[in-house]
């Protein structure tokens, strides 16, 4: 008997039973469908918590502390000497397998002032070099570049914290500025009380405090992003600004003396991140990243999907259940038709083949309608049911994002495999059974 014949034969004989077959068919439906929609409610949490995550910052970006540890980087032991965040470590830290770049970064609450306007923002210290690389993008004007001497680039929100002193304070707070942050006639100082009048006790010594004629740039694009909330300026001239204060202020603390406490470490593959960091740490430095909390994130909704997939597991058990008693009442009733098969010279191996073809291709139906409707149901979950499901999905821990369901291709051919092989694995106990029937006693017993 060849295929086609073999074929043809699975399909008349499963249409003789079409209640039967239909009831068998629409258990696995319900299976595949219950298992592709529960694993891509899962997936859809994942891309959710990383879309949230992402919009509080890059998710590439590894921050880098000087924890006090001890050097074990490249000896494979530790060591009594300290670990330092110098420009030696940093310079080490990017030859590191996957980083693209790195930078030391220093911090100082500065004042700027534009004509009657100013505001305080935390000024981030960085090689300029490297903020391309680190994935800053500009709304207006440009990033920083080597050789600016006290060029600013401001957070997205910043520009709206400039306000007049001398009136109630009026600034904006994320509204339209004021003043136009880009402008060479800006003046930095650490001066926190520049511009506002203020009385200093008899006992309390007057700082005098220097200015510093410096130039906006630039205004970075991302509104949501933690850069949103901090201005960039290059390394050198914050750390000069930062000795001129200490200075000033009578500090003789040097933090050049004992290496920078922080650096920022890019990572170009994100799935590098985690390496990167645990190779830092063994370098004696303390991290941390974004993607820290994704992966926490992630586990979560591994967690959740492993539960939502089991669910859908146990309506396909019951499906395979259904197709075994298919296979079994269709050999009761077709016992006589076996018998004559046999009498007339049919091979034992080709009645195996049909019963096992016959529940296969219950179990290949059943996937392909179950896959149909599960992306229906996806569709549906993103755009009509969204906001129902997000109630839903919020109230057990999970994401809120724009997508809910998210079917991955190979999800989709995994369901119609394991579809279809469910129904072969049903089928082969009936199919055995058929083959090993006496052709007289089947012919005895109809």
């Amino acid at each position: 008997m060849n295929n086609w014949d073999l074929i043809s034969l699975c399909g008349r004989n499963l249409l003789r039973r079409r209640t039967r077959t239909l009831l068998a068919i629409i258990g696995v439906v319900v299976g595949t469908c219950a298992i592709v929609v529960m694993l891509s409610i899962g997936f859809g949490l994942s891309v959710s918590f990383q879309e949230e995550i992402a919009s509080y910052g890059n998710l590439h970006l590894v921050n880098v502390r000087s924890g006090g540890g001890m050097m074990s980087y490249g000896t494979g032991t530790g060591s009594d000497k300290p670990a330092v965040l110098d420009n030696k470590t940093i310079a080490e830290i990017e030859r590191i397998d996957g980083v693209d770049a790195a930078s030391p970064t220093i911090s100082e609450y500065l004042t700027f002032a534009i004509g009657k306007y100013v505001a305080q923002s935390e000024v981030i210290g960085i090689r300029p070099e490297v903020m391309q690389k680190f994935g800053y993008d500009v709304e207006e004007g440009r990033l920083l570049q080597q050789g600016d001497k006290y060029a600013v680039v401001f957070g997205n929100q910043i520009p709206s914290w400039f306000y007049n002193p001398k009136k109630t304070r009026d600034f904006a707070w994320g509204g339209e500025p004021q003043v136009d942050v880009i402008t060479n006639k800006l003046m930095v100082t650490g001066d926190s009380d520049y511009g506002q009048k203020r009385q200093h006790s008899p006992d309390e010594e007057k700082i005098n405090y220097t200015e510093y004629k410096a130039k906006g740039v630039g205004i970075l694009a991302n509104p949501n992003d933690e850069s949103a909330w901090s201005t960039y300026m290059s390394l050198e001239s914050l750390e000069q600004i930062q000795k001129d204060l200490k200075k000033a202020r009578k500090e003789t603390i040097s933090y050049k003396s004992q290496g920078y406490d922080r650096a920022m470490v890019y990572v170009g593959d994100i799935n590098d991140v985690e390496t990167v960091s645990e190779t830092i740490r063994e370098m004696g430095f303390q991290t941390d990243s974004l993607n820290d909390w994704l992966k926490s994130m992630q586990d979560t909704a591994r967690m959740i999907q492993g539960i939502l997939g089991g669910i859908g597991a146990i309506s396909l058990l019951v499906a395979a259940l259904g197709i075994t008693n298919t296979m079994i009442m269709s050999i009761y009733e077709r016992t006589k038709e076996i018998g004559v098969m046999k009498v007339i010279g049919a091979n034992l191996r080709d009645i195996k083949r049909m019963f096992l073809l016959e529940a296969a291709m219950i179990g290949f139906l059943g996937g392909v309608i179950g896959l149909i409707l599960s992306y229906v149901l996806s569709f549906l979950m993103n755009t009509v049911l969204l906001g129902v499901m997000s109630n839903i999905l919020g109230s057990i821990g999970g994401g809120m994002g724009s997508t809910v369901s998210i079917i991955p291709w190979w999800v989709a051919v995994g369901s119609l495999g394991f579809s279809t092989t469910i129904g072969v694995v049903s089928g082969y106990h009936p199919a055995r059974r058929a083959m090993n029937l006496s052709a007289l006693e089947s012919l005895k017993n109809e």
